[in-house]
C-alpha cells in the first residue's frame, strides 16, 4: 500500500505480541485501528528472530512457540478485520491527543486519534560479520542470522559462529537434524544458562557438536552464494577450512528508535518513560507499551506487555470517545464479533 490516507482511532506501531494484543483490546471497546510494521511480516521480533523457540510463561500455555503464540494473537482478532500497513516506517508523527497525523517512508498517511508505540527495542538488524562478499550469500540464504524453519537445515553441514545463547540454543536445536553441527567463537567461555551449557557439553562429548575454540571466522567459499565451505582463524592465525552448506551469525542485533526520537515524546537510555496506571507518555494521547516501555518495577516480559496493552486500550477510550462514559464489562457479557 503506497501513497493512501487513512483514518482511524489508534494506530498502533509495532506488531510483536504486546502490539497485536492491543489491537484485540481497542477492538473490544469498539475502537477502530491500524497495525504498521517495518516489517514485512506482523510478530515482531517472535516472528523474525526465534518462531520456532518455546516460551514457558504464558498463562495457561507450559509451553508455546513464538510462532504459534503471534499466530493465536492473529486468530483473535482476525473477527475485527483490522487492517495493517507492513514494510512501512513511521517517518513523521505530528499533532496533538485526538488528531494526531502520522507518515510512512511509503508516503502513507495515517490520521488517528491516539497513538500506541510497541515497538520493542525499536528497529532490529543483525550485526553482520565483515566477511568478503557476504551478501551473496545472503541473498542466496545461505548465511542466516534468524531462523524461521529449522527443517531447512536437515542433513546439511552447519557451521555457528556466536557466543550467546541464540548460537548455543540453536546448535542443541538443531543436533539431531543436521549432519554435522561446528560452533565456533572467540572465546573458549559461551554466555548462555548453566542448563544450556551442561546440555552443550553433553553433546560435544557425544560428538553431536563439534566446539572450536578460539576461532574467529575468516573467509566464504562457494559459488554464485551457495555455500561450500568456511574458512575459519585462530589467534595465532591458524587456517582451517570447515565444510558448510549453511552458516548461522549469531553476534547480536543493533536496534534503532529512528524518527522516535525526534518526536516530542521523552526517551531514557533508549527506553520510553510512561505512567504506570495508563502507560501514557510525556506527550498527551500517546501511548508506550511492551519493552519499549519504562516505569518502577517494569519487567520485560510479554505477559506484562499484555497487561499494558489492555491499559492504554483503556485509556484511549476517553479520548476517542469524550462524550461516552464507559461501563466496564467483562468479555464474557458482550462476546466478539461473529465472522459470516
Amino acid at each position: 500500500m503506497i501513497g493512501t490516507s487513512i483514518t482511524t482511532d489508534i494506530a498502533i506501531i509495532g506488531t510483536g505480541p504486546a502490539g497485536l494484543f492491543a489491537a484485540f483490546e481497542c477492538s473490544m471497546l469498539k475502537m477502530k485501528s491500524i497495525l504498521i510494521d517495518t516489517l514485512d511480516t506482523v510478530g515482531g521480533q517472535c516472528s523474525a528472530l526465534y518462531p520456532e523457540k518455546p516460551i514457558y510463561d504464558i498463562p495457561a500455555h507450559p509451553s508455546i512457540t513464538a510462532q504459534s503464540l503471534i499466530d493465536s494473537l492473529e486468530k483473535q482478532i482476525e473477527p475485527f478485520d483490522i487492517p495493517r500497513l507492513l514494510s512501512n516506517k513511521v517517518v513523521e508523527m505530528e499533532g496533538q491527543k485526538g488528531n494526531f497525523t502520522l507518515k510512512t517512508d511509503k508516503n502513507n498517511i495515517i490520521h488517528a486519534k491516539g497513538i500506541i508505540i510497541a515497538i520493542g527495542a525499536g528497529s532490529f538488524g543483525p550485526n553482520r560479520p565483515p566477511l568478503e562478499n557476504i551478501e551473496a550469500y545472503e541473498q542466496a540464504k545461505t548465511v542466516h542470522y534468524y531462523i524461521r524453519k529449522s527443517d531447512s537445515f536437515i542433513d546439511k553441514n552447519i557451521v555457528i559462529a556466536g557466543g550467546g545463547d541464540s548460537a548455543v540454543d540453536w546448535a542443541l536445536t538443531l543436533k539431531d537434524k543436521a549432519k554435522s553441527i561446528t560452533l565456533i567463537h572467540r572465546r573458549d567461555r559461551f554466555r548462555a544458562s548453566p542448563e544450556s551449557l551442561a546440555r552443550l557439553e553433553t553433546a560435544i562429548s557425544e560428538k553431536k557438536i563439534n566446539k572450536l575454540v578460539p576461532y574467529q571466522l575468516h573467509k566464504l567459499h562457494g559459488k554464485q552464494g551457495v555455500l561450500e565451505s568456511v574458512d575459519i582463524i585462530s589467534l595465532d592465525k591458524q587456517i582451517r577450512s570447515l565444510p558448510a552448506d549453511h552458516l548461522l551469525a549469531f553476534f547480536g542485533l543493533t536496534t534503532d528508535l529512528g524518527p522516535l526520537q525526534s518526536w516530542d515524546i521523552d526517551i531514557i537510555q533508549g527506553r520510553i518513560p510512561v505512567t504506570p496506571s495508563t502507560c501514557e507518555t510525556s506527550l498527551e494521547g500517546t501511548f508506550a507499551i511492551g519493552d519499549i516501555a519504562f516505569y518502577p518495577g517494569k519487567l520485560k516480559l510479554i505477559l506484562q506487555g499484555f497487561s499494558e496493552a489492555s491499559m492504554a486500550a483503556y485509556a484511549l477510550y476517553n479520548i476517542v470517545n469524550p462524550e461516552t462514559p464507559l461501563h466496564f464489562e467483562h468479555s464474557t457479557t458482550h462476546g466478539i464479533p461473529v465472522k459470516p
